[in-house]
This record gives C-alpha cells, sequence and structure tokens, in this order.
C-alpha cells in the first residue's frame, strides 16, 4: 500500500508496526484497539489509516514480514558440507534469528487465527517453504544413511516446534548462554534423527 508523503513517514510507519507487534503481543490482537496503538505512538487514531487499512491488515503485514525476514535469513547462510552440517546449521540459526524476534514469534504462532482465509494462506504458504526447507535437509541425510526419520514432514515441525519453543523460557543473562542453548538443542535434535 502506498504510503502518503510527509516529513515522519519514514519513522511513524515502523513505529507502527513495533507498537503494534509488542501491544498485540502482550494483551491479544483481539484486545488491542487501533485507537490504543495510536494513542502509544502519539499520533491521532485517524492518522493509522495513512499507514494500513485496517488492524488485520497490520497484523498480516507483522507476520509477513516476519516470514519473509526468516526465509531471507536462512537464505544466505552457507549451505554447509552434507545433510549433518546443515542440520546443525539449521538449529543453530532458527533458535539465534528467533530469540532476537520472540514477540514476532509470538504472534506468528497465536494471532495466525485472526487472519481472514487470504492472508492466513499467505503466511502458511510462508511457513510451509521454511518447514520445507528442514525437510529436505532431513530427506537428504535419509537417503545418505545419515538419518532416520520416517515421516520427514512430522519430523521437520517436531524440530521446528521444539526450537520455536526456546524462545518461552530463555531469558539473557540467565543460567545459559545463547551458544550453550544451541549446543543443547543441536545434541537433541541430532540424536533425535540420528540413523
Amino acid at each position: 500500500m502506498a504510503r502518503k508523503t510527509g516529513s515522519h513517514s519514514e519513522i511513524t510507519g515502523p513505529r507502527i508496526r513495533a507498537v503494534a507487534r509488542s501491544l498485540f503481543a502482550r494483551y491479544g490482537f483481539a484486545a488491542v484497539s487501533m485507537r490504543q496503538i495510536a494513542a502509544e505512538v502519539g499520533v491521532q487514531a485517524g492518522a493509522l489509516y495513512l499507514y494500513t487499512p485496517d488492524k488485520e491488515t497490520l497484523l498480516f503485514e507483522l507476520l509477513k514480514a516476519h516470514m519473509d525476514e526468516l526465509l531471507a535469513a536462512w537464505d544466505a547462510v552457507p549451505a554447509g558440507d552434507g545433510p549433518l552440517a546443515r542440520l546443525e546449521a539449521f538449529v543453530r540459526f532458527h533458535i539465534r534469528f528467533n530469540l532476537d524476534r520472540a514477540e514476532a514469534v509470538f504472534l506468528s504462532y497465536m494471532e495466525l487465527r485472526n487472519l481472514g482465509p487470504e492472508n492466513f494462506a499467505v503466511i502458511e504458504g510462508l511457513r510451509r517453504d521454511y518447514e520445507t526447507r528442514l525437510e529436505t535437509i532431513l530427506r537428504d541425510g535419509v537417503v545418505e544413511g545419515l538419518f532416520a526419520a520416517p515421516d520427514s514432514k512430522v519430523a521437520s515441525l517436531a524440530i521446528i516446534a521444539m526450537l520455536t519453543g526456546v524462545t518461552t523460557w530463555y531469558r539473557e543473562g540467565g543460567r545459559l548462554d545463547r551458544d550453550a542453548v544451541g549446543d543443547i538443542y543441536w545434541d537433541m535434535v541430532r540424536k533425535a534423527v540420528a540413523a
């Protein structure tokens, strides 16, 4: 959607998205009004409509931006030599990427239900694209005799759910640093699919 030009548009649009993401994650999509978002941003409620036609579109744009960013970031990771190295890279990447985006991850799982069918289908398609990247690694590992995953789709979903769960409990400065968490999760995933 084309946004109207103005001296603050480059700042206001990202600020609206950041505030909406935070409020949706804290209170839930249904409980947050456009008026609340506007008040937090410091603009009149009507000004939000210069940036988004409605609240669902705002949610959709947040979820899509997260998935687009996730896919692009994974695609930029060096491929690695063989399925084992690629699987380790995937595990460590997924944890690292999502720990920096806990609110976006939470919205991606908890608020997907608030999208209409067309928007839902777009986000589900992006999620499937990401899942397929892991599924391909697992299939390649099975072919090479490195992994035992009788159903690579189910294994992919289970691994992603386990890795994503880190965002619900991990806290910076806690008992484990990010590298230690990556080591532990890599060990669990490797053992779960080992041939």
